[in-house]
């Protein structure tokens, strides 16, 4: 189904992953900001983060802003395309440091999230064991899928860059100063996530008093090494040359972190995602200036001819394409039994094979004059510009009952004048003349009718203009070509019967 246009624009920014809430608001207000100095732009608000009712889960480090266009009215060139506006918001976006972007609208975000389980309109999901091989063929296919014509906003899901704060202790140095491990662990457990020291009450309600460090030594890695370390120390040890008396006993020294541990900043896995059960990560694209079946069908030859997966690993392809390979099943089978049911009626009403299938031959005449004549349905989906989509595939459904019911309608005219003995040839061009204001009749009161939605501009227009330009412009053709070669077809298959009445 053609893309709807909602009107309002999605953008999901994402920035490096670790991001703090604090210094990811202040760039979301810089976005903000530059989003607001285009004149068609309403307002702009963001969802940073994920809500308590966490329905969709999302780290500080991304936003989902959503912009909210003034009517076209009020646009400074009501005539501007929407793609045109996008491509205008992406060039100033991305003189912002820090931000990925990805550009979609409210609802169809929210749907693409439930048929794939992501945002964009392709996704290539890679499955596997092995993480990085799996990020390394991801890669692969994200940098051959930025050079197929009509794609947008590839990106690799983030699975990786996430700062992971590695502390190594040294059992060697513990050992010399006579510590366990799980002293030291200890004192970082309680300095990093805290400890809990006691509790308070208020009324019937109790709480735990937790003692850990602040936030600004938590993130400082020098001041971490200085954590200090306490370690057991003999009166001899404190006081060199000193003797110990009979009542002396061990004291308490400090050692910093640093002298039994080694601290670093390391990059790790920033999420790990599963779909049954397999670990995954996905490639995702926007589409935009073609069809997504046949971006997906160019798309899935280079990336089997150019991308070579682990062993052990392979691919999935999902996203809003899934809706078509869905509907075109079912049009395999709708198509045939409406086409049969078809025939059935004409059967039925002839009560004769071959006029049966004589009337029944303006359903080929319908769909070949939309290919052939300059006013037929499909040259016509071309000189508007518009793709083949599943409402153009219903819209020859119904033009087959149009060629279908203007064949009855000369048919049957000339059997009745060949009941009343007229000849064969004098029937035809007695029919053909009698009946051409009621067959220009019905085909005009079709085709303008649907003159409306092929000109439609409104909401939902992107469903009505392909179906409505294959109606009138197969109607057209298939109105003229009936007109002429169904009495042409209906002569060369009575020509005998003819003949063996004249004798």
């Amino acid at each position: 189904v053609p893309t709807l246009d909602e009107r309002d624009i999605a953008i999901h920014a994402l920035r490096i992953p670790g991001t703090s809430l604090e210094q990811a608001v202040r760039m979301q207000g810089g976005v903000e900001q530059t989003l607001r100095s285009f004149p068609e732009v309403e307002r702009v608000f963001a969802k940073i983060g994920t809500a308590e009712i966490a329905t969709d889960p999302m780290p500080p480090s991304v936003a989902d802003v959503f912009v909210i266009l003034k009517p076209r009215t009020d646009w400074p060139d009501r005539h501007r395309a929407k793609p045109d506006l996008i491509a205008a918001m992406e060039r100033k976006l991305n003189l912002l440091p820090g931000n990925v972007y990805e550009y979609t609208q409210p609802i169809q975000m929210r749907f693409n999230e439930l048929i794939a389980g992501v945002r964009a309109d392709v996704a290539v999901k890679v499955f596997g064991d092995d993480l990085d091989a799996m990020l390394a063929s991801a890669n692969d296919i994200a940098r051959v899928l930025r050079g197929i014509r009509g794609a947008a906003d590839v990106k690799v899901e983030q699975v990786s860059g996430l700062p992971i704060l590695t502390i190594e202790v040294d059992r060697d140095a513990t050992a010399r100063y006579g510590l366990n491990v799980a002293d030291v662990q200890g004192v970082i457990r309680t300095a990093l996530a805290g400890s809990v020291a006691g509790q308070v009450f208020e009324g019937d309600r109790r709480f735990d008093i937790v003692v850990r460090l602040p936030e600004a030594i938590r993130s400082d890695l020098r001041r971490l090494e200085m954590l200090p370390i306490p370690v057991m120390a003999s009166p001899r040890s404190l006081l060199p040359g000193a003797l110990p008396s009979a009542h002396a006993s061990a004291t308490t020294e400090f050692i910093p972190l640093g002298v039994v541990a080694k601290l670093r900043l390391e990059e790790g896995p920033n999420q790990v995602s599963r779909e049954n059960g397999k670990r995954r990560v996905v490639v995702q694209a926007n589409v935009r200036g073609r069809d997504i079946g046949g971006f997906v069908h160019d798309a899935q030859q280079v990336v089997a001819r150019d991308v070579t997966v682990a062993t052990g690993n392979w691919l999935v392809w999902g996203g809003q394409f899934e809706n078509m390979i869905a509907a075109r099943t079912r049009l395999t089978i709708v198509v045939p039994v409406a086409l049969l049911l078809i025939f059935l009626l004409l059967f039925g009403a002839f009560g004769s094979l071959k006029d049966a299938l004589l009337v029944f031959s303006g359903v080929p005449m319908a769909l070949t004059g939309g290919v052939l004549a300059l006013t037929g349905g499909v040259l016509a989906l071309v000189l508007r510009g518009l793709a083949f989509s599943i409402t153009a595939g219903v819209g020859f459904i119904a033009l087959s009952g149009v060629a279908v019911l203007n064949g009855v309608m000369l048919l049957s005219f000339i059997r009745q004048l060949r009941a009343e003995g007229r000849p064969l040839e004098t029937a035809l061009l007695e029919g053909c003349s009698t009946r051409l204001r009621p067959v220009l009749m019905t085909a005009l009161v079709a085709s303008l009718g649907f003159v409306p939605m092929a000109l439609a501009t409104g909401t939902g227009a992107e469903v009505q203009r392909p179906l409505a330009t294959v109606v009138i412009g197969g109607i057209v053709s298939s109105t003229l070509l009936t007109l002429l070669v169904l009495p042409v077809l209906y002569r060369l298959v009575h020509r005998d019967v003819e003949k063996e009445v004249e004798i």
